[in-house]
């Protein structure tokens, strides 16, 4: 899970932020001192969980929370308070928790295991096309019955949500065989692999299919190469799904922009 922290008392916000950041469960967290500045970096950044202090000045947290499901819905929300009178407006914004100041290890990773009972598919893929494209769930590569299924999720990857045809990606992945009735036979077969290896990993919802067009929805990924290029971050070092020729277009323009 990506997490943000979000106290204006900078003591709380290290202890909290050291908190949630030895969690398991936790990829990354990022903390803030301000509501602006939280906003801010989510209006560009995905996340699945906030921990907010409830009484902050300037905004405040439940109005923070209530921007931060306006833009992601599904980001889970759990208050960090000292003051049980804000319990019932946390109750009526849907939080799915509420933590009572001083706030504890155990405290934060069992509301953690609660986010993981409620959605447990709330730990995305990770995605890597900065050198060999590979994708992982939880640290550990996913099983592809067919390295062409693997090609197939890099294609759509790398189209970073939009729809492709059944004819356009077999005119990326077969650009010297002309056989369109092989090839799209072939793709069928490819699309049912792909369905089947992220089902197995419960993250079926990542690939959308209406006919024969077809599309990845980056919300519900963690992608080096999605994130490079809404923030510039991570640094992009020159090498981009190394293994397929077709990705040398996406290295070109890359290259231009770095």
């Amino acid at each position: 899970m990506i997490a943000i922290t979000v106290d204006d008392e900078r003591p709380m916000l290290k202890a909290l932020t050291d908190i949630v950041k030895a969690s398991p469960d936790i990829k990354e967290v990022y903390d803030f001192s301000a509501c602006s500045a939280a906003l801010e970096w989510i209006s560009e950044n995905r996340l699945d969980v906030a921990f907010l202090d409830i009484n902050m000045r300037g905004m405040g947290g439940l109005a923070l929370a209530e921007k931060i499901t306006e833009i992601y819905p599904e980001c889970k929300i759990v208050f960090c308070t000292g003051y049980e009178e804000y319990a019932l407006n946390a109750i009526q914004l849907r939080c799915s928790g509420y933590l009572m100041k001083p706030i504890t290890p155990e405290a934060v990773q069992k509301e953690i295991d609660h986010i993981k009972s409620k959605n447990p598919n709330v730990s995305l893929l990770d995605v890597k096309c900065f050198g060999n494209f590979e994708v992982l769930k939880n640290g550990e590569a996913l099983t592809f019955k067919r390295t062409k299924a693997k090609e197939l999720f890099a294609v759509l990857i790398d189209r970073n949500g939009a729809g492709m045809t059944g004819k356009q990606i077999c005119a990326v992945m077969w650009p010297e065989n002309t056989d369109d009735v092989k090839n799209m036979d072939y793709l069928r077969h490819l699309v049912g692999d792909l369905k089947k290896a992220l089902a197995n990993v419960g993250a079926e919802n990542v690939f959308c299919q209406d006919g024969y067009n077809y599309r990845i929805e980056p919300s519900r990924i963690n992608c080096d190469y999605h994130n490079f290029l809404k923030t510039g971050k991570p640094s992009f070092h020159g090498e981009y799904m190394t293994q397929y020729s077709w990705a040398e277009d996406t290295l070109a323009l890359l290259l231009e922009t770095n």
